[in-house]
């Protein structure tokens, strides 16, 4: 079995929420749960969606995103889910994090004060530069997309 040294990354963070920072729930969590931050419930109705504020602001460092993914609970159990999944966080925005829930369930859903709504994934990414060329180069797969491979 191979074991691997994870080193951990320093982000800042302002807590404006009434609500503990999110942390990890086990020690294989890749994501963090982000809760709402509200004075009262909000309630999406059927095919609604809505920013819901967290009270959360981040200092990313260069070289990393903040991604914003949705709870498999909250979308298996009412169709709810983050619109824009899965929403990006810049290193350089300062600004409050935000969960855009859409209800794509039948029922009305109502969020509550300090409710998990989604997951924060810290990431790291490459910058890169494009190159233009005349063509590309052969490989096996070719063109082939959406389902070339086949369903089984």
């Amino acid at each position: 079995m191979t074991t691997l040294t994870r080193a951990q990354l320093q982000v800042r963070i302002l807590n404006k929420s009434k609500h503990p920072s999110p942390s990890y729930a086990t020690a294989h969590s890749a994501g963090m749960d982000l809760r709402a931050n509200l004075e009262a419930p909000i309630t999406l109705a059927p095919g609604q969606f809505r920013l819901i504020p967290t009270g959360l602001f981040l200092e990313l460092p260069e070289g990393t995103e903040a991604q914003v993914r949705p709870r498999s609970g909250l979308a298996f159990k009412h169709g709810v889910t983050v619109l824009n999944s899965p929403g990006t966080i810049d290193a350089d925005y300062r600004g409050e994090v935000g969960v855009l829930l859409i209800n794509h369930g039948q029922e009305p859903f109502e969020v509550k004060d300090g409710e998990r709504i989604a997951q924060l994934v810290i990431a790291r990414y490459v910058r890169v530069s494009f190159e233009e060329v005349p063509d590309l180069r052969a490989s096996e797969r070719g063109a082939g997309g959406f389902g070339h491979t086949g369903t089984h």
